[in-house]
């Protein structure tokens, strides 16, 4: 990270100095498109300075690297697309005044009223079984097997998560719809058709391109970034929900494939949108898309309905909370379940999204719970009747999502 923090510091610093065209300035993080930076025209108004300052140093560019690109005073805010291009100017909303609507397809909490016992009523809903699964799942190293036991494969668990929790949720009268009903990807890419980017990737990261690499590389691309890119296109574009639900499990570091090996650590967090670096900020589009997220203002849902679930989570698995120690995440509140982090989904996804990240899948405890499959009622699990582990993550992140959104009007 070291390596490719100071390469592209030094990319942007070189391109500033020089004065480029903005088309030998732009850099873009791989298969983005070339944003749009007029659409920002569009949030003209909607935010007041000391809102815009504050959103970016607590929450989305928390180590000062934004003052490079953006500039705030108490009228308007001066945005620098990239090196070389002419600064766009947004008009911001005065001191003492009222903010505009700021554009957006979803709708928050207090703008809409709880039908007593139907309490997601008309609430839209995209849950995101998170990764690939099947055929896929060991390209994407989310699979392992003990033995002769059953594969843990966390595709196909958090598709099975989803499927749960959409029944919980349509039956609370919310509108649902998955961004993937089977395991496999949802885009048209695949690695064959990546080699060049990811040629082009390995290169702005200062690494050899050999053909082992590139075939790694071409399949990162194709798992982590087109699918997620597609995904987020069908959230943004068909479903335009009020809110997206990241469904994931966690795991610790298990050694070998062939011979995995069983922790004792089971944990509980989730992810909100922000904490990006200077090195990520150094990317055109992570900048427009960050712009995107905080002017649309979905920073105080995700953390209102996120606070919701993971209190949810964590009385329903008693799990203790993940302590990230690095400067990849920051806390998003007094809440210790809660941290924010760039990641490329709850990042892309232009309405507010809950992130989660609870069990470790392979932890002792955990792998027990999965070699039983799904099932109704209560098992034994180590002398404790125990739900499915499916059932019990559903519940509970239904159960949070009632709190939060069927709660007295606000």
């Amino acid at each position: 990270m070291k390596k490719r923090s100071s390469i592209l510091r030094f990319i942007g610093t070189l391109l500033l100095l020089l004065g480029t065209s903005s088309a030998q300035a732009a850099l873009l993080s791989p298969l983005s498109p070339q944003p749009d930076w007029t659409t920002l025209q569009l949030y003209a108004g909607s935010i007041s300075a000391a809102d815009f300052a504050q959103l970016l140093q607590r929450v989305y560019v928390p180590d000062g690297s934004w003052h490079q690109w953006i500039s705030i005073s108490p009228t308007q805010a001066v945005i620098t697309p990239h090196a070389g291009a002419t600064p766009i100017t947004l008009p911001l909303a005065p001191p003492g005044s009222i903010p505009k609507w700021p554009p957006r397809f979803w709708r928050a909490r207090w703008e809409r009223t709880p039908l007593g016992r139907i309490p997601l009523a008309g609430l839209r809903i995209a849950i995101d079984p998170g990764h690939l699964g099947g055929s896929f799942a060991q390209m994407e190293a989310r699979w392992f097997r003990i033995g002769r036991s059953r594969p843990v494969e966390e595709g196909e668990m958090t598709l099975i998560v989803a499927r749960l929790l959409k029944e919980r949720l349509e039956a609370m009268g919310a509108e649902v719809w998955l961004t993937r009903t089977k395991n496999g990807p949802t885009t048209s890419l695949r690695p064959t058709k990546l080699r060049n980017t990811a040629i082009g990737s390995l290169q702005e990261e200062g690494v050899t391109p050999t053909d082992r690499l590139v075939q790694l590389e071409s399949e990162r691309l194709f798992y982590r970034i087109g699918e997620i890119r597609n995904r987020a296109r069908l959230v943004n574009e068909r479903i335009r929900p009020d809110l997206v639900i990241c469904l994931h499990f966690n795991a610790e570091e298990w050694g070998d494939p062939a011979h995995p090996t069983l922790t004792d650590k089971n944990h509980l967090h989730l992810l909100l949108s922000g904490a990006m670096s200077g090195s990520e900020l150094m990317h055109e589009d992570e900048r427009y898309t960050m712009l995107v997220k905080l002017l649309g203002g979905t920073h105080a849902e995700e953390l209102g309905a996120s606070e919701s679930v993971a209190r949810s989570l964590a009385a329903a698995t008693g799990l203790p909370p993940f302590i990230y120690h690095s400067t990849k995440a920051i806390p998003a509140s007094s809440n210790p379940y809660l941290w924010i982090r760039n990641l490329l989904a709850n990042r892309l996804f232009e309405c507010p999204v809950v992130y989660c990240e609870p069990y470790v899948m392979n932890s002792r405890p955990v792998f027990n719970r999965i070699q039983l499959g799904d099932y109704s009622g209560r098992r034994n699990v180590g002398g404790v009747p125990l739900p499915s582990i499916y059932r019990e993550y559903a519940d509970a992140v239904a159960q949070g999502l009632a709190d939060y959104y069927g709660g007295a009007a606000h």
